[in-house]
């Protein structure tokens, strides 16, 4: 009896372990939640800056010594550089870039604050650190992600990114077309908000995205081409880029969109220019930034006038030209379908009263070409005719004057053109992911 009375003993155990599992089945931990994802709040593509020449010997002076901050290579160096986010945000991360350089670039520490115009607010100052750690080696032709940052930010708020470069390399990773001052000073400096002795000098240097975590998913808008969409002729600090007045457009109508600008001043599609051709960076520079829905590229008018500034050209090269751009943007948009990101073709607007390409007929012939290739159903998932909206009725090889800076770049009123011309509803729309046949 007692052995029976032991093995019910043993049997009965068994089944309330069996049954306090199947119980915690029932009810098993919840898993915590999914961070928020990240969003591209800020952006800037990145070229080459060549390494400085050497300087003819001078007498010393304090001017002299104060611009030697911004030779490269840098050393003990601090930048202020000011950026304004387009993403309301809890939690914030910093891209750093030596895309460009053969060798590691070393940062002692890097801070970010609001910024007060082109000041950082001194109780916002904060420390990022990358892997947990203040100093970070980024090294050569490549990128790093600061650790996430709890910091709220508004959107469209202005942020002060310091960087301390204890060395860099000979040849920075820069977007000089930033139409916003940055400032040097010698030494660190990064937790300081009074650089009294500082220089400015236009352009971002190693900085290259702020992504944010936004409460819940937005369109994320991507801008992308040459110095049209980089804002040539914008005065420093004016965010009058169209880009920039598109973002004050979708925020004024309540839209929650996320606008980054790519653009690089002397860009082409197929070649490189003053900075990498778009075809090369595309993936880098438009689809994988965070969140990206819908992209719009603006491009195609230095490919042209180079391939006849100063030069002759004949009916097999420009024939040549126009097989090739086409390829180019067919395969853009192939990519882009491959992401489910929705592309947004535009037309390349006139040029002909530009002095620096001087555009013949057979050039314009060419462009216009180019514009009824781009305007063909299916090519895009959307497209801006932008060549019909800016050019002269009377001439439409010539930009309308009350919209012309120079016949080749928008005036600042015509920059306010295009960004009201947006069709701001195609960003209610998402692409499905598409493989290629």
């Amino acid at each position: 009896m007692r052995a029976r009375t032991g093995l019910s003993s043993l049997t009965l155990s068994a089944w309330a372990l069996a049954a306090g599992l199947l119980a915690g089945c029932g009810h098993a931990p919840q898993r915590p939640e999914a961070p928020a994802p990240w969003t591209a709040a800020w952006a800037s593509a990145q070229l080459a800056q060549a390494p400085a020449a050497p300087a003819a010997p001078a007498a010393p002076s304090a001017a002299a010594a104060a611009a030697a901050v911004w030779q490269p290579p840098m050393r003990d160096v601090s930048l202020r550089q000011i950026v304004r986010v387009d993403a309301a945000g809890t939690a914030l991360r910093v891209r750093i870039s030596n895309l460009f350089g053969d060798q590691p670039l070393s940062l002692g520490a890097v801070t970010v604050a609001r910024a007060d115009g082109e000041a950082p607010v001194a109780a916002s100052v904060r420390a990022l650190r990358f892997g947990g750690r203040v100093e970070v080696l980024v090294p050569a032709h490549a990128e790093v992600w600061s650790d996430p940052l709890p910091l709220a930010v508004a959107r469209q708020a202005d942020l002060a990114v310091q960087v301390h470069v204890r060395a860099g390399p000979a040849q920075a990773t820069v977007h000089p077309g930033s139409r916003m001052r940055s400032w040097a000073v010698a030494g660190n400096r990064v937790d300081a908000t009074d650089w009294p002795e500082a220089v400015a000098q236009e352009g971002w240097w190693h900085l290259a995205a702020v992504d944010v975590q936004a409460p819940q998913p937005l369109p994320v808008l991507v801008a992308t081409g040459d110095s049209i969409t980089d804002g040539y002729g914008v005065p420093s600090g004016s965010y009058q880029r169209w880009t920039d007045q598109l973002s004050r457009r979708l925020a004024a109508q309540g839209r929650d969109v996320a606008v980054v600008n790519t653009g690089i001043g002397g860009g082409r599609l197929l070649r490189d220019g003053l900075g990498p051709n778009l075809v090369s960076r595309f993936e880098r520079d438009v689809l994988a930034r965070s969140g990206v829905t819908h992209a719009v590229v603006l491009i195609g008018v230095n490919d042209l006038g180079v391939s006849h500034r100063g030069k002759a050209t004949t009916a097999e090269s420009r024939a040549a030209l126009l097989a090739e751009l086409k390829a180019g943007f067919t395969d853009l948009a192939t990519r882009a379908r491959e992401r489910g990101v929705c592309l947004i073709g535009a037309t390349v607007m006139p040029y002909s009263g530009s002095g620096y390409y001087a555009p013949q007929a057979e050039n314009e012939a060419d462009r216009q070409a180019l514009n009824a290739w781009l305007r063909e159903a299916g090519r895009f998932d959307a497209l801006v005719d932008f060549d019909a909206l800016m050019r002269d009725p009377a001439r439409p090889a010539y930009l309308r004057a009350e919209v012309d800076n120079d016949g080749l770049h928008p005036s600042l009123a015509g920059y306010r053109v295009m960004a009201e011309a947006f069709p701001v509803e195609v960003l209610e729309r998402r692409c499905s992911k598409v493989s290629a046949p």
